[in-house]
C-alpha cells in the first residue's frame, strides 16, 4: 500500500465538491462499520467541563454518518470558497496503523489556518476501520 496515495485520497475527499464523488470515496476509504472519532476543538472541551464532563469526544460510525461528517466539514470550510485541506509531511506506518498530519489553507495560498493529527488504523483489506482525529491549531 502506498502511504501517500491514502493519505492523498483520505484528505482529498474533505475537498470533494461533488456529493457522489464524496460517497464513493467515503465507501473506498472506510470499513462498512468504520469509526472516526474526533478530539472536540478546545472551545468545546472548555465548555463540557464547565458543565462538569472531563471529556468531550465525538464520533461518527458506518458510512452514512461519516459521510455527514465529511460533507458538514466540506460545507463549513471548502464550499464557501474559502479553504481547502492538504496533508501535511510525510506519513508513517506501524503495522496496520498509519498516522500523519494535515493542515487547513486559504483557497489562495498563505499559511495554514487549522492542522490536525490523523491516526488510522487499517482493516485487513486495506480500508479505514478507526480513525482518530487530533485538532491541533
Amino acid at each position: 500500500m502506498n502511504l501517500n496515495d491514502l493519505t492523498d485520497r483520505y484528505v482529498a475527499v474533505w475537498s470533494e465538491p461533488d456529493a457522489d464523488r464524496r460517497r464513493a470515496a467515503i465507501r473506498e476509504l472506510w470499513a462498512d462499520d468504520a469509526v472516526h472519532v474526533l478530539q472536540a476543538p478546545l472551545e468545546l472541551r472548555e465548555a463540557a467541563a464547565g458543565l462538569g464532563f472531563d471529556q468531550l469526544v465525538l464520533e461518527a460510525r458506518g458510512h452514512a454518518e461519516l459521510e455527514s461528517r465529511v460533507t458538514r466539514a466540506y460545507q463549513e470550510f471548502v464550499a464557501p470558497g474559502t479553504f481547502v485541506f492538504q496533508a501535511a509531511g510525510a506519513a508513517e506506518r506501524l503495522r496496520e496503523v498509519v498516522k500523519f498530519r494535515w493542515v487547513m489553507v486559504p483557497r489562495d495560498g498563505g499559511d495554514p489556518v487549522g492542522a490536525g493529527l490523523e491516526f488510522l488504523v487499517l482493516g485487513p483489506d486495506g480500508r479505514i476501520v478507526s480513525d482518530y482525529q487530533f485538532i491541533e491549531g
